[in-house]
């Protein structure tokens, strides 16, 4: 594996004194199941009926709102790191990356299924017409890549500096995630929950962004 991708892989000694719990091998269980929870409590409210007035509309934005989070989580893993000095956070990013295309996905079927009656001209015709459909798409192509080449052997088979600069779609993902929710909230004149999004995102980017330069101007 390449410096650049072992730099960002946990201590084992470090991190045992710190964090041993994040090391133990059901630490990663513990984050799948935690993961798949929301998918089971939108499931079980749509077999009983329990997700109000319009449950495909529920369906569809619930695992539209999940998407947008894990994203915001998944992009949090790397800052928050290196803020609290936890390398085994690392090991779980690639988890959390799969549950955001994951959910994203499942947005999208629910939307096709529930809403298009998985009719392909009926969606391609939606897509096209709708903005805010059309940028969630977009998001959502962007992520199959990532998911695609989110394992070890494609980080071998591309090289570790064409593999970082592919999973840099992730910021174009997470940006076009953004715009799709305000989009969908604009016809609702609701923002409150889009500008708490936006700050989160404006955070996660902003601290990369300062990475970058104080690495430059040091090594000036």
């Amino acid at each position: 594996m390449s410096t650049a991708l072992s730099s960002v892989l946990p201590s084992p000694a470090r991190t045992t004194r710190k964090r041993p719990w994040l090391l133990h091998p059901a630490a990663k269980v513990v984050l799948f199941v935690t993961c798949l929870l929301p998918f089971v409590w939108l499931a079980v409210g749509a077999a009983t009926a329990s997700l109000g007035a319009n449950p495909a509309e529920a369906l569809i934005r619930g695992f539209g709102d999940w998407t947008l989070r894990f994203l915001c989580i998944t992009l949090a893993v790397t800052p928050v790191r290196k803020w609290t000095n936890t390398p085994a956070l690392a090991r779980f990013r690639r988890m959390l990356g799969l549950y955001t295309f994951f959910y994203g996905c499942v947005h999208f079927l629910c939307y096709a299924w529930l809403d298009k009656d998985l009719l392909l001209t009926d969606i391609v015709t939606d897509i096209a017409k709708r903005p805010f459909i059309l940028v969630g798409t977009l998001a959502l192509l962007l992520m199959l890549p990532l998911a695609a080449t989110s394992f070890n052997r494609a980080i071998k088979a591309l090289g570790a500096p064409r593999w970082q600069r592919l999973h840099q779609l992730v910021y174009a993902t997470v940006l076009l995630g953004l715009l799709h929710f305000f989009w969908m909230r604009a016809g609702k004149n609701d923002f409150a929950e889009v500008g708490v999004y936006a700050a989160i995102v404006a955070v996660l980017l902003g601290w990369r962004v300062l990475e970058r330069l104080r690495r430059r101007f040091a090594s000036a």
